[in-house]
């Protein structure tokens, strides 16, 4: 949608993420692109001709492999990770026609994922010469770091100062503490004492995350602002079971509706200040730079659902 020029014309845009503290988001997220990797070999009897099979499977591993040797050689910051959506078939009798891996690759700025992708891909190649299969490479889709608005951001932090941020019920209490002790004692930040941290952190200069959201593209295009709400227990796993067990309970509409709250008040305030909106403007040319967006899903890339994947 970036890429294609629906946001153009905003001056400005604020989003909401659910989260296990309440705060004004001025972390920048890693950016990224999925690819998969699709290989052909030459089945055979893996028993009775197995010098006339070329497998599939087996350039996949040397792939992940190869990879893996990467990661040794990439920045810190830097994430690749991988799933194997077709192993080829389930008898190890057979030599694998066909098998594919998808990754996702992740850095803190689109070039790096760039340059990332390219050597992934050299590895891909390298491991259908070893194997003597073919390898087709398919892009899925792509993602852009954040870039944080200071002027937006601190004046996000004065309207969650102005509106209290909502207090937890007993019984929102008592459910996260049932759940901090019976599914989050073995995770890192678990803790039995305060299991609900919902009281509002105070602001600070942003840092590195290590996920990835397609806000950063919209960030790229127009001046944008994120918060997040405490609508689970205190060291829930992202993207877990943990956190959709919560997701439907009371204190994650409390919290959202509060999110609402302060949006609606900010984008007032954005519309009546406009003092405000050209710094956030200002702070934004400055910080895209003289390039300006660049997509990072190529033109005529249509991102493709996960579950269609393992299919040709």
């Amino acid at each position: 949608m970036a890429r294609d020029g629906v946001f153009d014309e905003l001056d400005c845009a604020f989003c909401w993420h659910p989260d296990e503290i309440t705060y004004v988001r001025t972390n920048s997220s890693l950016a990224n692109c999925q690819v998969r990797y699709l290989f052909d070999g030459k089945a055979a009897h893996a028993g009775g001709a197995p010098e006339l099979g070329r497998s599939a499977l087996d350039a996949v591993e040397l792939m992940n492999v190869g990879v893996n040797f990467l990661r040794e050689h990439m920045i810190d910051d830097a994430r690749i990770h991988y799933a194997i959506t077709d192993a080829g078939g389930i008898s190890p009798n057979v030599v694998q026609p066909h098998a594919e891996v998808l990754y996702l690759i992740r850095a803190p700025k689109n070039d790096q994922v760039v340059s990332l992708h390219e050597r992934v891909l050299k590895i891909a190649k390298g491991a259908a010469m070893m194997t003597e299969t073919e390898v087709q490479e398919v892009f899925i889709k792509a993602c852009s770091n954040t870039i944080v608005n200071q002027a937006m951001s601190k004046m996000m932090q004065k309207k969650m100062e102005e509106i209290p941020v909502p207090e937890p019920t007993e019984e929102d209490i008592a459910f996260c503490k049932e759940l901090s002790d019976k599914a989050l004692i073995d995770y890192p930040k678990y803790d039995a004492i305060n299991p609900l941290h919902w009281q509002l952190s105070p602001y600070q200069e942003g840092k590195q995350e290590h996920g990835s959201t397609d806000v950063g593209d919209v960030s790229w295009v127009c001046p944008t602002a994120q918060i997040s709400t405490a609508t689970e227990a205190f060291g829930t796993p992202g993207h877990s079971w943990q956190e959709t067990a919560q997701g439907k309970l009371p204190l994650a509409h409390k919290m959202m509706r509060y999110a609402g709250k302060i949006m609606a008040a900010s984008a007032v305030e954005m519309l009546e200040n406009k003092d405000l909106m050209q710094k956030a403007k200002d702070e934004h040319r400055l910080s895209v730079g003289k390039d300006g967006y660049i997509p990072p899903i190529p033109k005529g890339v249509k991102p493709t659902k996960l579950n269609s994947l393992g299919k040709r």
